[in-house]
Protein backbone atom coordinates (compact mmCIF):
# COMPACT_ATOMS: atom_id res chain seq x y z
CA UNK A 1 0.00 0.00 0.00
CA UNK A 2 1.68 3.43 -0.80
CA UNK A 3 2.07 5.94 1.56
CA UNK A 4 -0.32 8.31 -0.12
CA UNK A 5 -2.85 5.38 0.47
CA UNK A 6 -2.30 4.84 3.82
CA UNK A 7 -2.01 8.67 4.76
CA UNK A 8 -6.20 9.38 2.96
CA UNK A 9 -7.25 5.91 4.63
CA UNK A 10 -5.79 7.42 8.08
CA UNK A 11 -7.36 10.12 7.97
CA UNK A 12 -10.95 8.43 7.33
CA UNK A 13 -10.20 5.64 9.40
CA UNK A 14 -8.92 8.69 12.21
CA UNK A 15 -12.35 9.92 12.53
CA UNK A 16 -13.88 6.30 13.15
CA UNK A 17 -10.89 6.14 15.80
CA UNK A 18 -12.12 9.55 17.36
CA UNK A 19 -15.38 7.14 18.51
CA UNK A 20 -13.66 4.48 19.89
CA UNK A 21 -12.45 4.29 23.22
CA UNK A 22 -10.30 1.42 25.25
CA UNK A 23 -12.98 -1.54 25.99
CA UNK A 24 -14.22 -3.61 22.92
CA UNK A 25 -13.55 -7.29 21.27
CA UNK A 26 -11.40 -8.86 22.25
CA UNK A 27 -9.12 -10.85 19.44
CA UNK A 28 -9.58 -14.70 20.21
CA UNK A 29 -6.00 -16.75 19.93
CA UNK A 30 -7.64 -20.10 18.89
CA UNK A 31 -5.82 -22.26 15.99
CA UNK A 32 -2.62 -19.89 16.32
CA UNK A 33 0.53 -21.14 17.70
CA UNK A 34 2.06 -18.49 19.17
CA UNK A 35 -0.30 -15.80 20.95
CA UNK A 36 -0.70 -15.62 24.07
CA UNK A 37 -3.02 -13.87 27.00
CA UNK A 38 -1.46 -11.56 29.63
CA UNK A 39 -2.17 -11.55 33.47
CA UNK A 40 -3.43 -8.44 32.23
CA UNK A 41 -5.72 -10.05 29.44
CA UNK A 42 -3.81 -8.85 26.69
CA UNK A 43 -2.28 -11.14 23.82
CA UNK A 44 0.60 -10.88 23.23
CA UNK A 45 2.03 -12.93 19.47
CA UNK A 46 5.96 -12.86 18.06
CA UNK A 47 6.41 -12.10 14.40
CA UNK A 48 9.27 -12.65 12.25
CA UNK A 49 9.77 -8.80 11.62
CA UNK A 50 8.38 -5.66 11.89
CA UNK A 51 6.94 -6.19 9.02
CA UNK A 52 4.85 -9.36 9.59
CA UNK A 53 1.44 -8.18 11.60
CA UNK A 54 0.62 -10.33 14.27
CA UNK A 55 -2.36 -13.08 13.37
CA UNK A 56 -4.75 -11.30 16.12
CA UNK A 57 -5.12 -8.72 13.37
CA UNK A 58 -6.46 -11.07 11.08
CA UNK A 59 -10.31 -10.32 11.77
CA UNK A 60 -9.95 -6.49 12.93
CA UNK A 61 -11.44 -3.26 11.30
CA UNK A 62 -9.47 -1.98 8.32
CA UNK A 63 -8.23 1.37 10.62
CA UNK A 64 -6.75 -0.51 13.45
CA UNK A 65 -4.62 -2.80 11.15
CA UNK A 66 -3.79 0.71 9.33
CA UNK A 67 -3.17 2.32 13.25
CA UNK A 68 -0.66 -1.44 13.92
CA UNK A 69 0.98 -0.94 10.40
CA UNK A 70 1.83 3.04 10.98
CA UNK A 71 2.84 1.78 14.56
CA UNK A 72 5.12 -0.54 13.25
CA UNK A 73 6.55 1.98 10.46
CA UNK A 74 7.07 5.04 13.30
CA UNK A 75 8.08 2.61 16.48
CA UNK A 76 11.33 4.94 16.47
CA UNK A 77 9.17 8.09 17.27
CA UNK A 78 6.71 6.22 19.79
CA UNK A 79 8.94 5.33 22.01
CA UNK A 80 9.02 8.93 22.74
CA UNK A 81 5.12 9.46 22.98
CA UNK A 82 3.37 9.04 26.44
CA UNK A 83 -0.16 6.97 26.15
CA UNK A 84 -3.12 8.66 27.66
CA UNK A 85 -5.38 5.88 27.87
CA UNK A 86 -4.09 4.97 31.49
CA UNK A 87 -2.09 1.94 30.64
CA UNK A 88 1.26 2.80 32.52
CA UNK A 89 -1.03 2.44 35.59
CA UNK A 90 -3.37 -0.15 34.64
CA UNK A 91 -0.79 -2.84 32.66
CA UNK A 92 2.61 -1.14 33.21
CA UNK A 93 3.25 0.54 29.58
CA UNK A 94 6.47 2.83 29.19
CA UNK A 95 4.80 5.08 25.92
CA UNK A 96 2.55 4.45 23.41
CA UNK A 97 4.68 1.91 21.59
CA UNK A 98 3.67 -0.53 23.84
CA UNK A 99 0.20 -0.22 22.95
CA UNK A 100 1.25 -2.31 19.82
CA UNK A 101 4.67 -3.41 20.34
CA UNK A 102 6.06 -4.76 23.78
CA UNK A 103 9.45 -5.78 22.33
CA UNK A 104 11.51 -5.63 19.45
CA UNK A 105 14.09 -8.31 19.84
CA UNK A 106 17.67 -8.67 18.66
CA UNK A 107 16.69 -10.90 16.26
CA UNK A 108 14.62 -8.45 14.68
CA UNK A 109 11.54 -10.52 15.44
CA UNK A 110 8.40 -8.70 17.52
CA UNK A 111 6.18 -9.11 20.48
CA UNK A 112 3.21 -7.51 19.30
CA UNK A 113 0.12 -6.82 21.95
CA UNK A 114 -3.37 -6.51 21.02
CA UNK A 115 -4.30 -3.47 23.78
CA UNK A 116 -4.21 -1.01 21.23
CA UNK A 117 -6.76 -2.73 18.91
CA UNK A 118 -9.03 -1.95 21.94
CA UNK A 119 -8.09 2.04 22.50
CA UNK A 120 -8.78 4.93 20.50
CA UNK A 121 -7.02 6.75 22.56
CA UNK A 122 -3.93 4.47 21.38
CA UNK A 123 -4.55 4.64 18.17
CA UNK A 124 -5.13 8.23 17.83
CA UNK A 125 -2.03 8.59 19.41
CA UNK A 126 0.17 6.23 16.75
CA UNK A 127 -1.37 7.61 13.88
CA UNK A 128 -0.63 11.36 14.84
CA UNK A 129 2.73 10.11 15.68
CA UNK A 130 3.08 8.54 12.25
CA UNK A 131 1.49 11.43 10.23
CA UNK A 132 3.03 14.49 11.90
CA UNK A 133 6.86 12.14 11.39
CA UNK A 134 5.87 11.51 7.70
CA UNK A 135 5.23 15.78 7.53
CA UNK A 136 9.35 16.00 9.03
CA UNK A 137 8.73 16.55 12.69
CA UNK A 138 10.92 15.65 15.36
CA UNK A 139 10.52 13.35 17.90
CA UNK A 140 10.50 16.36 20.32
CA UNK A 141 7.88 18.79 17.79
CA UNK A 142 5.64 15.59 17.59
CA UNK A 143 5.64 14.62 21.41
CA UNK A 144 4.83 18.60 22.04
CA UNK A 145 1.85 18.29 19.82
CA UNK A 146 1.08 14.79 22.06
CA UNK A 147 1.59 16.47 25.11
CA UNK A 148 -0.64 19.50 24.24
CA UNK A 149 -3.50 17.44 22.86
CA UNK A 150 -3.66 15.37 25.96
CA UNK A 151 -3.43 17.89 28.60
CA UNK A 152 -6.85 17.61 29.59
CA UNK A 153 -9.50 14.97 30.07
CA UNK A 154 -7.46 11.83 29.50
CA UNK A 155 -5.87 9.24 31.93
CA UNK A 156 -2.28 10.22 33.61
CA UNK A 157 0.26 9.71 30.53
CA UNK A 158 3.01 6.78 30.76
CA UNK A 159 5.94 7.56 32.19
CA UNK A 160 7.81 8.10 28.88
CA UNK A 161 11.32 10.01 28.66
CA UNK A 162 11.46 13.27 26.68
CA UNK A 163 12.96 12.91 23.36
CA UNK A 164 15.99 14.93 23.34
Amino acid sequence: MSKIRVASTMVVGLSLLVLAACGGEKSSSAGHDHPHETAAGDIQEKTASIEKLPSFLDKQRDEIRIAYKVAAQSADFLQWMPCYCGCGDSVGHQSNKNCFIKEIQSDGSVVWDDHGTRCGVCMQIAVTTYKLKEQGKTAKEIRQVIDETYKSGFAKPTPTPMPS
